[in-house]
C-alpha cells in the first residue's frame, strides 16, 4: 500500500484531488482497499491516487462520486486535474478551445486532436516519451468532451490525403481511427474534408494550423513548432489565416467526395469493405 502523505490542497489540482479523496474515504470510514473493492479497482491504486502517483481518469472519478455519495464532486474536478497534465504552454488553447463556437483546422499529417481515437491519440503520444502516458492519454479524451455537449462548437476540418496513408499505431489503429472519421460524418456540427494529393501546391504548404472564432472575442490563430505553440488575435494574422483556409477548403475534395476517399483507402489499406452509405464496417 502507498503510504500516507501530507498534501498541500492549494498545490494544485492533483494535490486537491488527492486531498480530497483522502478526506472524504475517511470520512465515510473506508480503507483504501475497502473502497478500492466497490469500485473494482485495487487499495493500491486509491492509495497511488490520494498520493498524486497516479492522474485519476474521468470513469474512476464517476465510480468514486458514486461509491462516497459525493454528487458528481470528482467528476468535476477531474476535469481540472486533467487539464492541469496538459503542457503548460498548450493549458490556454485548450481553455480557449472549450470556449470556441466554431473550430476549423488544417492538418497536413495527424487527424486533429478533438477526433482522434484513443488508441490513435496513445501512439501519437507515446512516440519521443512514454512517462505519465495514460494521464496524458486522458487528458486528450477530455478535451473531446466539447463535442458531446448540448451547444458543441461546429467544426470543420481539412485533412492532408497524407493523414489518411500515415500509418500511425499499426493497421488496427488506422482502421478504427478513419472509421471514426466517417462514423464522424453523423454528426451535423462536425464536417471532415480531404485535401487530395492531386491539389498539387496549395496554401497549406507551410504547416498545419487551427482557427477558432468566438461569439464575442475576438477570432484567434494558432500554429505549433516542435517546442510549443502560438496563439495570437492579431487582425492581419487572422485574416491572412482565413484566407489560406478559404483556399485550402476550396482545394478540398466535397464532403461527399471525402468521405468516400477515406472508405477508398479503409478498404484498400487497412482491409475493410465500407457499407453502402459510405461508413466502413468490419
Amino acid at each position: 500500500m502507498v503510504g500516507v502523505r501530507d498534501l498541500d490542497p492549494s498545490a494544485s489540482p492533483l494535490d486537491y484531488y488527492g486531498y480530497e479523496l483522502r478526506r472524504l474515504r475517511e470520512a465515510a470510514g473506508l480503507k483504501q482497499s475497502q473502497l478500492g473493492d466497490i469500485i473494482y479497482c485495487t487499495g493500491s491504486l486509491i492509495g497511488q491516487v490520494e498520493n498524486t502517483k497516479r492522474v485519476p481518469t474521468r470513469d474512476f472519478s464517476e465510480r468514486v462520486d458514486a461509491a462516497l455519495g459525493t454528487d458528481g464532486h470528482f467528476s468535476r474536478l477531474v476535469g481540472l486535474v486533467l487539464r492541469s497534465v496538459l503542457p503548460t504552454w498548450f493549458q490556454p488553447y485548450a481553455e480557449m478551445e472549450a470556449r470556441a463556437a466554431y473550430v476549423s483546422s488544417f492538418e497536413a499529417q495527424l487527424v486533429y486532436g478533438l477526433l482522434q481515437t484513443e488508441e490513435y491519440a496513445r501512439a501519437v503520444l507515446g512516440v519521443r516519451n512514454k512517462k505519465n502516458l495514460d494521464a496524458r492519454v486522458a487528458a486528450r479524451m477530455e478535451r473531446q468532451r466539447i463535442l458531446d455537449r448540448e451547444n458543441p462548437p461546429l467544426m470543420w476540418i481539412v485533412l492532408s490525403e497524407a493523414v489518411l496513408h500515415q500509418e500511425i499505431g499499426g493497421p488496427e489503429v488506422m482502421r478504427n481511427q478513419l472509421t471514426r472519421l466517417l462514423d464522424l460524418q453523423s454528426r451535423e456540427w462536425v464536417k471532415v474534408q480531404i485535401l487530395p494529393f492531386e491539389a498539387g501546391a496549395h496554401a497549406g504548404l507551410p504547416g498545419s494550423f487551427t482557427m477558432l472564432r468566438f461569439d464575442s472575442d475576438p477570432d484567434i490563430v494558432y500554429t505549433e513548432d516542435f517546442v510549443q505553440g502560438h496563439m495570437t488575435a492579431n487582425p492581419q494574422a487572422v485574416r491572412e489565416g482565413s484566407l489560406r483556409y478559404d483556399l485550402l477548403q476550396a482545394a478540398a475534395l466535397s464532403l461527399e467526395g471525402s468521405a468516400a476517399l477515406i472508405a477508398r483507402v479503409l478498404e484498400e489499406r487497412y482491409g475493410h469493405q465500407p457499407a453502402p452509405d459510405g461508413r466502413a464496417v468490419a
